[in-house]
């Protein structure tokens, strides 16, 4: 068991059964949680959450992390509902080009002038909001296309829909990638040591822009989606999503420290934060409730991912023994003696 939830593909998954039991339990037999619904509302969360939290787990693999994500989910689903009126495949298209121009711009930039990714990726996300404000005019924009609305979010199988479906073909695709390719490894290779990385030959010039590249990109996709959904896109940053988006990467075993993480990892934490997020919801559950259950989970996860855990815990069952179980079965030797 311990191996289990030391494994940090496998933990997230772990989770999703113990929140899904409990949620069963607090539901009392009324119904409200096991339902299409909420399975439905937890893949329509997952379709928003997920691409974000893909690309940021990516660049957290690297050792680097893109607050811009926020800002370009907002400026995507704007060029895509004010281009993809005629042609929504168009829209979604150049929404994914911005993102990609984007992130490869900002990875150059922080390669060729030595920058750290905080500093230029939180600029990004003031200037992503700001166009997203200059193209829109400040106001809400509706997108005319109701056909593509519906399409976009009609359930597929009672649970799925293009949204979540296409969110979960862009994690196999990036699961095959980081774990059948060299590049994967490479990736993998950069965020553990970069230097290291440099000396076996690995080209991280290039795979820091290219990480930022696909974080722009997946951000891009799912703003885009996102935008055609609602039939509208506004200049208001979705920055909303970022916070949710960052909890699932951890969760979904992503270290920090970089060199670590899967998505198949991801995907478990996105589904974890999402079923919490809608089974609360179900079940009547104030938000605020919500709110401290999720910092609780991503507080445990933290908390089994120390680096010294493994050792604290020894010295302090050792502690323990010392304390109370060798005492006591002195005493109990020295009672059998006395026995006899």
């Amino acid at each position: 068991m311990l191996a289990l939830v030391a494994n940090r593909s496998v933990r997230p998954y772990l989770l999703l059964v113990i929140i899904a039991v409990a949620l069963w339990i607090f539901d009392r037999g009324r119904g409200q949680f096991f339902t299409t619904a909420t399975a439905f509302s937890v893949l329509q969360q997952f379709a928003t959450i997920g691409p974000i939290a893909l690309g940021l787990g990516l660049s957290m693999i690297i050792r680097e992390f893109d607050l811009s994500v926020g800002g370009m989910l907002s400026l995507s689903g704007c060029i895509a509902v004010l281009t993809g009126a005629h042609y929504p495949a168009l829209g979604v298209a150049l929404a994914v080009l911005c993102g990609l121009v984007w992130g490869a711009f900002q990875g150059t930039m922080m390669v060729w002038l030595r920058l750290g990714s905080i500093g230029v990726t939180l600029g990004g996300l003031l200037t992503l909001g700001g166009l997203a404000y200059v193209v829109t005019g400040n106001l809400s924009i509706s997108y005319p296309r109701m056909d593509v609305a519906l399409a976009v979010n009609n359930p597929v199988l009672h649970v799925f829909s293009l949204r979540s479906l296409v969110a979960l073909a862009a994690f196999l695709a990036a699961a095959f990638f980081m774990a059948r390719t060299r590049a994967g490894r490479d990736v993998y290779a950069t965020g553990s040591d970069r230097r290291a990385a440099m000396v076996a030959g690995v080209r991280t010039a290039a795979i820091l822009p290219a990480v930022f590249a696909c974080s722009g990109m997946l951000a891009a996709l799912g703003g885009a989606l996102l935008s055609y959904s609602l039939a509208a896109a506004s200049g208001v940053a979705l920055t909303d999503a970022l916070v949710p988006a960052t909890a699932s990467a951890i969760i979904g075993g992503v270290s920090l420290t970089g060199g670590k993480g899967t998505p198949i990892g991801i995907v478990g934490g996105v589904l974890v934060l999402c079923l919490l997020s809608a089974g609360l919801n179900a079940i009547g559950t104030p938000p605020a409730v919500q709110d401290v259950v999720t910092g609780g989970v991503l507080l445990a996860v933290a908390i089994a991912d120390a680096v010294d855990l493994d050792p604290r815990l020894f010295a302090m069952r050792r502690y323990w023994a010392e304390m109370f179980v060798r005492p006591a079965e002195s005493v109990r030797s020295a009672d059998t003696s006395a026995a006899e």
